[in-house]
């Protein structure tokens, strides 16, 4: 199917044309509104010789020239006879605004949504929805759009793609953001939403891609795009319905999709440096933001340029909330600014300029040169609350001497951050967008598009494997337990460093075993049934002579036939007692929909206590690993905090490695992992696995 057809149509037909309000009337209201030349448009309706004064054909076989996109306006029952006679006359494109698909949930809905898509395949049409608001392509002015909005202009640079009509249409109504496409995809049966992002990602005309998310149908489809998305440094910034539980029923009940983990989701922007907001004013101002600076700073760090010092004060404070780095001034921009600035200012970053160079441009824009030329300096940040209605004069000068600056070439990004709302004077914020300076929102949220963009920046793809281990044909009918031996031995052909064990089944061969192995040692009931050894006193540590090993056995075996007595005894697990380190967790959970994610944290009884965690989806390499580690709240516990020994994080960056190309190999049959603990040695003496649980997919 060609997504030009649809989305980049030459000629369109309007089936259901009409003067009343709805989707027939309202979408040609907006053809006539915004399309510059409409002989390549046409109306249709039996009933009507001239819509809105244009001549309306009664049949789509009529239309004297070949169609490429139709817009169905008229009810279910109809869209599959339009489709097969706009097939006849070249058509590759079509929006189907019509509901009573899949999104009823009855086998009606099912059956139709099925007909459907099998009949565009056959006549290889290209279909945006059903149940959908349409679209508008704002660089060719193609306006197939069900929902009226005020006429302003629009064009721009953020391709927009939205699982909600509504959440789509409230964006096109804020006068910040600006457009190479919105598209309002519906149920996306047919093209769906991985189709559209990857489009938008090829697409020259978008700068960054902008989207409502609430289920991806084709995981291949969406990680090759990520992919391209992330060589190409194109930003995708994404509001993923789905955190809460609510939130992932409420998304799979309004389009059918498929929610996913959406820890899962974390973990794979994390890993295509995805931006992920948490709400639509974020999702708008983060895309705003992006489309409108004119390149990426060099470096992830901030200059703030205020007229007062409880402004400074802010910024300070609500900047390390957020992680800002603001770095300090080299001496040369001090002594400079020393120079510039009154006597009682205070030159440190934030900077607190005092107003009094904010009503003078020439004065303004030396200040402003000074603070940009400073190499510790990524992006400068001016504080100033524009206000709807100017009463103030100074953003007159501000604006020229930001324009001065900017003109003269090679300056770094500058945005404004207001500390309130009522903001956004409408003429002022154009100009300083024309000169590649967004308004930010007020403080917090400034702070939080601020921290995207940081992490953005710092974000290299060149160190990521940009590969996804995704699934191929897993068996679901249930999962199978290896025992620990077997889970261990399994790991250890992959590498994964396991000590030498005997599994006994016999007092007489604990005793021989003893010997062998040497004090202190452990015993393990050795069981795939007994998952949770302690929970059932089947575990005993610390062992240092002939007797205790004899009590050992006897007492771990009446435990456990006292609590699990139909359980599958396979003997006793004796190995060397490892000394005591660094409790970490690795484990794997195999993603229906992603494939296998790696996760690393604090170990033991800790981890279901702090939840201290980093989930990375496999495989992965080193420098990936490392970054996991670096993530924990518990990081400074492994680097050495207060005079502790740092741990071996190489050799716990190994590790986690080699979890993940096992968890890659074998990603068609595995379930879960779970290594813990996993004692992490000091610097130079490695890891050592304590435990360790595979279960297999049937």
């Amino acid at each position: 199917m060609d997504l030009k057809k649809l989305l980049q149509p030459k000629t369109v037909a309007v089936i259901g044309a009409s003067e009343k309000e709805g989707f027939g009337g309202d979408t040609c209201r907006n053809i006539i509104e915004y399309t510059e030349d409409l002989n390549n448009t046409y109306f249709v309706n039996p009933k009507r010789d001239r819509v809105f004064n244009r001549p309306c054909y009664k049949s789509i076989s009529e239309i004297p020239s070949d169609i490429d996109m139709i817009i169905i306006c008229t009810p279910q029952n109809t869209v599959e006879p339009m489709l097969i006679e706009a097939s006849k006359k070249g058509c590759g494109g079509a929006v189907v605004f019509a509901s009573g698909y899949s999104e009823t949930g009855t086998e009606e809905g099912m059956k139709a949504e099925e007909s459907l898509k099998k009949l565009c395949e056959e006549l290889n049409i290209a279909l945006m929805g059903p149940n959908c608001a349409g679209f508008v392509n704002y660089i060719d002015n193609v306006y197939p759009f069900a929902f009226i909005s005020k006429k302003r202009d629009r064009k721009g640079n953020v391709g927009l793609i939205s699982q909600s009509g509504q959440i789509c249409l409230s964006l096109m109504e804020t006068q910040d953001m600006k457009f190479s496409y919105a598209i309002s995809a519906g149920n996306s049966k047919i093209i769906t939403m991985e189709d559209y992002i990857d489009f938008l990602v090829d697409d020259d005309n978008t700068k960054v891609v902008s989207i409502y998310l609430e289920g991806v149908k084709e995981p291949g489809k969406f990680i090759n795009s990520l992919r391209k998305a992330a060589i190409k440094r194109k930003p995708i910034v994404v509001l993923k319905a789905g955190r809460s539980e609510k939130g992932r029923k409420n998304a799979a009940s309004h389009t059918g999709s498929l929610a996913g983990s959406d820890k899962t989701f974390d973990a794979i922007f994390k890993k295509f440096g995805v931006i992920r907001v948490d709400d639509v004013e974020e999702l708008m101002a983060t895309s705003n933001m992006l489309s409108i600076i004119d390149k990426l700073p060099h470096k992830s760090t901030f200059a703030s340029m205020n007229l007062s010092g409880g402004e400074t004060g802010v910024c300070a404070d609500i900047g390390y909330n957020y992680g800002i780095e603001f770095p300090d001034f080299e001496e040369y921009t001090l002594a400079k600014l020393r120079q510039q600035l009154p006597s009682y200012a205070s030159p440190n970053n934030p900077l607190d300029m005092t107003a009094s160079l904010s009503y003078d441009a020439e004065l303004y824009a030396d200040a402003l040169r000074t603070v940009m030329n400073d190499e510790n300096i990524g992006t400068v940040l001016i504080g100033y609350t524009l206000l709807f209605e100017i009463a103030d004069p100074a953003i007159y000068y501000m604006a020229e001497g930001i324009k001065r600056v900017v003109e003269e070439g090679g300056s770094k990004p500058i945005m404004i951050l207001p500390f309130l709302e009522n903001t956004r004077n409408y003429e002022y914020t154009e100009k300083l967008r024309d000169l590649g300076v967004p308004v930010l929102p007020p403080s917090v949220y400034a702070f939080k598009v601020v921290k995207y963009l940081a992490d953005f920046v710092d974000y290299k793809y060149e160190d990521n494997t940009l590969e996804i281990a995704l699934p191929e044909n897993i068996d679901e009918c249930g999962t199978k337990a290896l025992s620990e031996v077997e889970s261990k031995m399994l790991l250890k052909e992959y590498g994964v460093p396991v000590d030498e064990a005997y599994v006994v089944k016999s007092e007489f061969e604990a005793m021989e075993a003893a010997e062998k192995i040497g004090y202190p040692l452990v015993m393990k009931i050795e069981s795939a049934d007994i998952l949770h050894k302690s929970d059932v006193g089947g575990v005993k540590l610390n062992i240092n002579s002939l007797n205790e090993v004899s009590s050992a056995y006897n007492e771990i075996m009446v435990n456990v036939n006292t609590h699990k007595p139909t359980a599958r005894i396979n003997g006793i697990l004796m190995q060397k007692m490892l000394p005591k380190g660094m409790e970490v967790i690795i484990g794997v959970n195999n993603d229906a929909q992603f494939g296998p994610m790696v996760l690393v944290g604090l170990g033991g009884v800790f981890v279901e206590v702090f939840k201290d965690v980093s989930l990375y989806p496999a495989p992965l390499n080193k420098s990936e690993a490392h970054k996991m580690i670096s993530e924990l709240k518990a990081y400074k516990m492994l680097t050495g905090y207060r005079g502790e020994k740092s741990c071996d994080l190489d050799a716990l960056a190994d590790m986690i490695v080699k979890i993940s190309v096992f968890a890659d190999k074998n990603k068609n049959t595995l379930s879960e992992i779970d290594i813990n603990p996993l004692f992490v040695y000091p610097e130079g003496m490695g890891v050592g696995v304590a435990d360790a649980l595979v279960v297999l997919n049937n």
